[in-house]
């Protein structure tokens, strides 16, 4: 009797289940969205406050709730902004505040990383011009301009080298703490690869303070506004500090509101170009990006 033998069964089709990427891709071509996000886009959901704020604004002011002479209407700002633009006004004090940053900017850049660099590179240096940085530092900087009109006079100079003093001390912390910083099996890694003092210098302690760099200028250009805000206080006759000074003895808040954006406009563009730089000169750093 001969035993037979069942047909091997066929496995059954039994094919990869989809991923949560592709079926979310498959749904919303060009975004993932995360489960129990809502359809909307993030872009327009972050655009609701500002717009109702400005809503309840103008109807506040529409209302009589607000005077004008505490606070002008959003329209009213918007009429004085382009009156200011279409006259030149607003232009040209623009390019004056700008220079005066990009002047304070530059010297103070200059003279923060020169003295961090001493400082951090040397331990000799770093006795000599800490200390005496770190006293400075305390003192508050908006607390010398007296002392700069006596020095300099009434002119741009101590408008710049305000800019400059805030801008050194922020660039100087941040890159000394960028050298110090760097990991010490770096330069162990790099002395066994026969690298001098020089060379460490350049290929590891100088890349590796990049980031630190990087942070401080951020944190200069939001000082060297602040600065320019108190700089342009003291016996200017143009820029945008000048153009809020006029408004505030005449109660024009329209223009004092277009001055204050004006302002921020600028840092918000700065700090947007420091990002750029950033992500250019730090592509051999992978960091964390957010969820």
């Amino acid at each position: 009797m001969t035993v037979g033998h069942a047909p091997p069964s066929t496995p059954p089709d039994i094919s990869p289940l989809p991923d949560v990427e592709s079926l979310t891709s498959a749904r919303e071509p060009g975004r993932s969205r995360r489960r129990g996000d809502p359809a909307v886009p993030r872009w327009l959901r972050r655009a609701v406050g500002p717009v109702l704020l400005l809503a309840l604004w103008q109807a506040s002011s529409a209302a009589g709730l607000l005077p004008a002479d505490v606070l002008a209407s959003p329209g009213t700002i918007a009429r004085a902004a382009a009156e200011l633009v279409g006259d030149g006004t607003l232009p040209t004090a623009m390019g004056v505040s700008l220079r005066r940053v990009a002047v304070g900017l530059l010297l103070g850049g200059v003279v923060g990383v020169a003295l961090a660099l001493v400082s951090g590179l040397s331990r000799l240096g770093e006795d000599l011009v800490d200390a005496p940085v770190q006293m400075l530092r305390t003192v508050p900087w908006v607390g010398l301009i007296p002392l700069f009109i006596i020095w300099l006079g009434i002119g741009e100079a101590p408008k710049v080298a305000l800019i400059a003093l805030g801008v050194a001390f922020h660039l100087y912390l941040n890159v000394y703490a960028g050298i110090r910083g760097v990991d010490a099996g770096l330069v162990e890694a790099g002395e066994s690869l026969g690298l001098g003092r020089w060379g460490l210098v350049r290929h590891v302690v100088l890349p590796g303070a990049l980031p630190g760099a990087m942070t401080g200028l951020r944190y200069s250009l939001a000082t060297a506004w602040l600065a320019l805000v108190f700089g342009e206080s003291i016996n200017a006759d143009a820029g945008i500090g000048f153009l809020m000074n006029q408004a505030r003895e005449f109660f024009r808040t329209d223009v004092i509101v277009v001055c204050l954006v004006v302002y921020a406009f600028l840092g918000l563009l700065a700090d947007a170009l420091v990002r750029t730089l950033e992500r250019l000169l730090l592509q051999w750093r992978p960091t964390f990006t957010g969820q």
